[in-house]
């Protein structure tokens, strides 16, 4: 009778042990995932202000048109996430991870319609060249892509450290962002006949400034994954 308890019980440990490791395995996927996903977001980040730079109406339609597989991206790990939630009742950092994957996509998502943004208003301005060259604003989209790019290496690595360093780097972004918005406004005054063009530049600056953001947002969400404490890193200036 006792040696088939301890059966029972080393078979009960041994499937305990199975479930986890499928658990972990899961896990792990669901991140690889994000990892994914985070580079489809900077893909679309570059490929629609270079198309915008070069005024290419077919790569920018291209994006507009590819945006939906990263919302399609996004869903599927939603959906793995959810499933992980309810089958496995994860407790303490392994919950913590879940519910933060679950706001970093919505964000890499939200990133992702920016950058489909700035592709439909190339679109919009068709085939005139710009109302100036774009100088600035790649200066934007490079900043904006190394901090999304060194996030997801510190949400990988849970690197708190390195995620508080990409909060504050958005003030770079924004002062860029001041930058091209007063230079426009005064070209707006001096020649009104531009006023629609340069609006269009001024809206995809704005979306850029938006995409680092968001970024600052995953951010905070890997400091919350590690430490359990939720707090704003960088507060608005204004």
């Amino acid at each position: 009778m006792q040696y088939k308890r301890c059966a029972a019980d080393r078979k009960k440990r041994e499937e305990e042990f199975m479930a986890r490791k499928a658990y972990h395995k899961s896990l792990k996927e669901v991140q690889d995932d994000v990892l994914e996903m985070s580079q489809m977001v900077g893909r679309a980040i570059t490929g629609a202000l270079e198309a915008l730079k070069s005024r290419d109406i077919k790569a920018s339609k291209r994006i507009v048109r590819e945006d939906a597989a990263i919302n399609k991206k996004r869903f599927k790990i939603e959906k793995k996430c959810m499933l992980l939630l309810a089958t496995q009742q994860p407790m303490a950092v392994d919950l913590r991870i879940l519910a933060s994957v679950i706001n970093i996509i919505t964000d890499l998502e939200r990133i992702g319609d920016h950058a489909e943004g700035i592709a439909k208003i190339s679109v919009t301005i068709g085939e005139k060249e710009l109302v100036k060259p774009l100088i600035d604003m790649p200066r934007m989209v490079e900043q904006t892509v190394s901090m999304l790019t060194r996030c997801m290496e510190a949400f990988m690595q849970r690197d708190i450290e390195t995620a508080k360093v990409i909060c504050d780097e958005d003030d770079i972004v924004d002062d860029l962002y001041d930058h091209i918005y007063n230079e426009l406004v005064l070209l707006m005054i001096s020649n009104p006949q531009i006023i629609k063009e340069a609006t269009y530049l001024i809206w995809a600056a704005h979306n850029i400034e938006r995409m680092a953001d968001r970024v600052t947002n995953i951010a905070e969400r890997i400091v919350y994954m590690v430490t359990g404490s939720m707090q704003e890193m960088n507060a608005s200036k204004y």
